[in-house]
């Protein structure tokens, strides 16, 4: 198996998983937050189900300028569901295409033009796409959890589940 296709079944597998958390976000609740610094839970996941695409469009040009990340509420789980199954789907058609060559091309982030992160793409695919995901599917599991929501299992049962 080639690691593009091995990186591409992870991905599709966290989605799964990531569905699941998210399908749980109480609509009624979407502004609200556990502390005036954080995200609201519409942001979050909202940001939640984006990471993955947006991650694959800003790593696509092997050149990028540091992004501004809008970090917009949601209005409806069905937002954030059908922006994480679009979302899924470009990174998903975003890796095929890169291949394996792809993978291994250096790319670079900049400020001003001015080169601050080089590294090989495989390397940004995931750091800032799986791993800053799975991330905030963590924190999301901690809003939820201050909200009483019940918590599905992720990798393994939760305490919701025994």
């Amino acid at each position: 198996m080639k690691y593009i296709e091995r990186l591409i079944s992870e991905l599709q597998q966290e989605a799964a998983l990531t569905r699941s958390v998210l399908e749980l976000v109480p609509e009624d609740k979407l502004s609200w937050k556990p502390h005036a610094k954080s995200m609201s839970l519409g942001q979050l996941a909202l940001h939640i189900a984006g990471v993955p695409g947006a991650i694959a469009e800003l790593l696509d040009e092997p050149v990028r300028e540091i992004p501004v990340v809008p970090l917009h509420e949601a209005a409806s789980l069905h937002e954030i569901l059908s922006t994480l199954d679009q979302y899924v789907t470009l990174a998903e058609t975003k890796l095929s295409a890169w291949g394996e060559a792809g993978l291994m091309e250096t790319w670079k982030l900049t400020s001003e033009g001015v080169p601050i992160l080089e590294a090989p793409r495989i390397g940004m695919v995931r750091t800032l796409m799986l791993n800053h995901w799975y991330h905030h599917r963590g924190q999301l599991t901690v809003y939820l959890r201050m909200l009483e929501v019940p918590l599905p299992s992720i990798y393994g049962p939760s305490a919701d589940e025994r």
